[in-house]
């Protein structure tokens, strides 16, 4: 039987300033940028997808475009699936951060809450729990999955499926996963039966 994919798209280029931080920030995507990932994934997606996307308005711009071009492929919002929150950090140039606020995150890197917002390991918790509603509905209704989401939550979902979570130890700073989603572009997992980790 074929495998059932999860697809975890990013959104189009931001409409921000290069090395800003901007996490849970609602910037709006590039509207050219935002049409031509939305005529690339409407080529390829197959039918029958279950569709979910964040909130966060350069998200929601791709799930309309989307829709726009494929019909069948209708997006609820899901908060779970929004990138993380850097509090205070948030539209601030990641060099005026202090280099000490930085350490302290990466020396605490799961349960450190950079700039008083979210942690890493709340993070991990949402996109598990919607991970595994993934899992559940691809199986039931026997197609694939699609997010439409951000580089975080493809980190996130690289890090549960890869058997590193499994023995519930917390992610540290040099073993996180590096590699994302461009802007526009996506990655694909296989949705298999739930590895057993600590996450709940």
């Amino acid at each position: 039987m074929k495998s059932r994919q999860l697809w975890v798209v990013r959104h189009a280029q931001p409409l921000v300033a290069p090395g800003i931080c901007y996490g849970a920030l609602d910037v709006t995507a590039d509207p050219a940028a935002t049409a031509e990932c939305a005529r690339r994934l409407a080529v390829v997606l197959p039918h029958g997808l279950w569709v979910r996307h964040s909130p966060l308005q350069r998200c929601e711009q791709l799930a309309q475009a989307l829709q726009a071009l494929r019909p069948d492929l209708a997006s609820d919002p899901d908060g779970r699936l929004v990138e993380m929150d850097f509090g205070t950090w948030e539209g601030r140039a990641w060099t005026e951060i202090a280099h000490a606020d930085i350490d302290a995150w990466t020396a605490r890197f799961a349960d450190h809450r950079p700039g008083g917002g979210e942690s890493l390991a709340s993070m991990l918790r949402r996109v598990a729990h919607a991970l595994q509603e993934a899992r559940e509905t691809a199986h039931r209704q026997k197609g694939d999955v699609l997010w439409i989401s951000h580089a975080g939550v493809a980190r996130c979902v690289q890090w549960l499926q890869d058997g590193r979570a499994a023995n519930g130890v917390p992610p540290q700073a040099d073993q996180w996963p590096l590699e994302a989603p461009a802007p526009g572009y996506w990655s694909c997992f296989a949705l298999g039966p739930a590895p057993q980790h600590g996450i709940t």
